[in-house]
């Protein structure tokens, strides 16, 4: 076989491997992200993902283009193979092994500065079962746990507030989301006490939200009293000469 019809090859299989992912992340099951890091976790996760299949489908192809050099070109029978053994590959790979979601246990012992991630990925699989009035709420947390999230990155974990925020959004949150959806679809929309649990978990969800905006607003108080103090401190020394600068100029 010639090295033009080897090339002619090799492009078919790189074609085949690039149909089969495509086929692959079609049929992927893909739940909406409800903010930024939990995003980031997917995208890195299918990063990985992508990686593992192109060295397999990259072993593949070398594989193949050895064997062709070696008996001097492999036929349509090798070209078979190799293909299916693509596809093969890119469906294991592109399959296996499968996003971890993190468990409510996971959320009390992991660590704070991912624990904001972590927090949207579990909510996220639990957003299809909760009440639709809840929804946009669920959202609402996703985009304040980004929030919360950069005050967490520079927070001690072993203090107060750390602690305090491990117990709203890794234990409070998930908790009471996972007690509204052990209860059976039937009885959510029933009355009881004046309340259904629908418009329980929307109510103390409300509660929830605020709650972690506030959070989010004590944590940033002293950011913010810093920058105070910094904006104070260069009017001092250097408001009037920028002020001379501005005047001259």
């Amino acid at each position: 076989m010639t090295m033009t019809g080897e090339a002619h090859q090799h492009q078919q299989i790189m074609r085949a491997a690039g149909t089969s992912l495509a086929n692959q992340r079609a049929g992927g099951r893909r739940v909406a992200s409800i903010g930024r890091r939990s995003a980031a976790m997917k995208r890195d996760y299918l990063l990985r993902k992508l990686v593992r299949i192109m060295l397999a489908v990259g072993g593949i192809v070398f594989a193949t283009m050895v064997a062709g050099i070696a008996l001097n070109g492999i036929g349509w029978t090798g070209i078979i193979v190799a293909m299916l053994a693509i596809v093969v590959a890119v469906g294991v790979f592109g399959a296996f092994p499968r996003m971890k979601v993190p468990t409510i246990e996971s959320l009390r012992t992991g660590d704070t500065r991912s624990l904001v991630g972590r927090t949207e990925l579990w909510l996220e699989r639990q957003r299809p079962a909760l009440p639709a009035p809840a929804i946009p709420i669920v959202d609402q947390i996703g985009n304040q746990l980004d929030a919360l999230g950069l005050q967490l990155d520079g927070l001690d974990a072993n203090t107060p507030a750390a602690r305090d925020v491990r117990a709203l959004v890794g234990e409070t949150l998930p908790n009471l989301v996972s007690t509204y959806t052990s209860i059976p679809r039937h009885l959510r929309g029933e009355v009881q006490n004046g309340r259904s649990p629908d418009q329980q978990l929307t109510e103390s969800l409300g509660k929830i939200s605020a709650e972690i905006d506030s959070v989010t607003r004590q944590l940033a108080s002293g950011a913010i009293d810093n920058l105070a103090i910094q904006t104070r401190y260069l009017d001092y020394k250097y408001g009037d000469g920028l002020d001379d600068v501005t005047t001259h100029g």
